[in-house]
């Protein structure tokens, strides 16, 4: 008796609900740690799937590396090999992944305005408020954009 392998489970293309657009991005984003990976690349720069674990949320190995697959074949990040370790992978956002900045930056401001026990990250919230176009602008230019650039 021969052993194989067994194949890997192939994610299946899933039915969109309907074409309401907030729908669509619930079923990308509408879960509990996929907007967390999205943060952690924005506002803490995380480009390695190491950096993800070490959030204090707990992300397991296992769903880190779903939801890092599952942004990726969404178009919202890249994974390029480190040019410095080719064992190890970045990730970085693409253009899609730069739109939803302004998103992140919303929700951040309205977590600290509703609820108390909020970390309030003043200076980020002070200078999206006084200016949201340059706010912006300037967490999109400190996100390192995919794919990666070689050495």
């Amino acid at each position: 008796m021969v052993l194989r392998e067994p194949e890997p489970k192939k994610s299946m293309p899933r039915e969109k609900r309907s074409g309401c657009p907030i729908s669509i991005c619930l079923e990308l984003f509408g879960d509990r740690w996929t907007l967390l990976i999205l943060r952690s690349i924005v506002f803490y720069r995380h480009r390695y799937f190491a950096e993800f674990l070490e959030a204090k949320e707990g992300i397991a190995t296992n769903i880190l590396a779903e939801r890092l697959d599952r942004l990726e074949r969404h178009g919202i990040v890249t994974k390029s090999p480190d040019p410095e370790d080719a064992r190890r992978s970045l990730y970085a956002l693409t253009e899609a992944g730069l739109d939803l900045i302004p998103i992140l930056l919303e929700m951040t401001v309205w977590g600290v305005e509703h609820d108390p026990e909020a970390n309030p990250h003043e200076e980020r919230i002070a200078l999206f408020k006084k200016d949201r176009t340059t706010s912006i602008q300037a967490h999109r230019d400190g996100v390192s954009v995919g794919p990666c650039p070689e050495s």
